[in-house]
């Protein structure tokens, strides 16, 4: 296939579906994860019974998707030009698909050999209102102090690892969740407008798929591989607990059955810092103080349910600077609201299982 036809759109009344399974992979920039990627999607897919195909759709810079061209054409890969936002990414992706079960998967990961063979052998077993099946995506060990530090934070991989339970799933991720294309098409599949261009359509989906009678199975053995590097830098994990509060609060205004009551320790802090502004002349100053102090009691609440028994001295150190990384998060939330122009938001959160969003 040229690289024309691979940019083509399929043409009307030609690509009958047929069983199998086509892998949809959104990108930009990641050459080489998505080479290691591509990699292991054929390990896996030699060890699969039915067919499989790949789509990689990418918005990367020149340089990058020339990269990716010939990556995806060693790797037996179909290469589509797509737009920004990742949902949109994945419903042209399917567009293009050829087979009626969809694996979504990300171009940071990597799949495990028997993945593919496991998911197949998995949903064709399952009754038609099992919509998917979805596996834990475990993200590899890295030896810097912030990855140590954040590995008692659930809000940074939590979700990732949710199908360990090995229960059914409101939602799962698409870093590994492999769906039925008809339970995709009858919710009419990814969101291509939200308050941020990756993060919380996953969630959507699964929410709406789940809210129509389906069901998403964990199967805990059918496990991918993250990268370590969104997890072992301040700043990887700073953008990702911001856009994850950003996307949450916009979830509430789609899922408002899902919203919540919750104390934001950043709109606390806010609301303290503008009674300490207006009170300033009347207490001398010391309302000053009302800053720092409500600050602290915040961190030290977070901190305290960060903790592990029998923590040492390091280990409570790193309960606090994980609770101090978690205020990305709570960022996120208060900008979202400000965006969405929402203040009834700056105290609220969204209940994503079955608990609260950050406890």
């Amino acid at each position: 296939m040229t690289t024309e036809e691979a940019d083509r759109p399929p043409a009307a009344g030609v690509g009958r579906v047929t069983p199998g399974v086509s892998v949809v992979v959104p990108v930009l920039g990641r050459v080489d994860e998505t080479a290691r990627l591509l990699g292991s999607l054929a390990v896996a897919a030699a060890r699969c019974p039915e067919p499989v195909d790949v789509v990689v759709v990418d918005d990367s810079v020149p340089d990058d998707a020339r990269a990716h061209r010939a990556n995806c054409a060693r790797h037996g890969a179909r290469y589509v030009r797509g737009p920004r936002h990742v949902g949109a990414k994945r419903n042209l992706g399917v567009s293009h698909a050829r087979h009626d079960l969809l694996l979504f998967t990300d171009s940071d990961c990597r799949v495990s050999p028997e993945l593919l063979r496991r998911y197949v052998t998995g949903i064709r077993r399952a009754p038609a209102e099992v919509a998917g099946i979805a596996g834990p995506t475990l993200v590899e060990e890295s030896r810097t102090a912030v990855f140590r530090i954040m590995r008692r934070s659930h809000l940074l991989n939590g979700d990732l690892e949710m199908p360990r339970a090995g229960r059914s799933l409101p939602w799962a991720t698409t870093s590994n969740l492999l769906l039925r294309r008809d339970a995709f098409r009858a919710v009419g599949g990814f969101v291509e407008k939200s308050l941020t261009v990756v993060s919380g359509e996953d969630v959507d989906l699964g929410l709406r798929l789940t809210g129509r009678g389906f069901t998403i199975r964990a199967d805990p053995d059918a496990t991918v591989t993250h990268d370590r590097m969104s997890s072992d830098s301040v700043r990887s994990v700073w953008r990702r607990l911001f856009g994850y509060g950003r996307s949450e609060q916009w979830l509430g205004t789609v899922h408002p059955e899902r919203r919540t009551a919750r104390c934001n320790p950043v709109a606390v802090l806010g609301l303290a810092g503008a009674v300490a502004v207006a009170t300033l002349g009347r207490t001398r100053g010391r309302s000053a103080l009302l800053v720092p102090l409500t600050a602290g009691v915040g961190l030290g609440l977070r901190a305290w349910r960060r903790r592990r028994p029998g923590d040492s001295a390091r280990g409570v150190a790193d309960a606090v600077a994980c609770a101090a990384l978690e205020y990305a998060f709570d960022a996120g939330a208060v900008v979202a609201a400000v965006q969405l122009r929402r203040p009834d938001l700056l105290f609220a959160g969204f209940r994503s299982t079955g608990g609260d969003t950050d406890e």
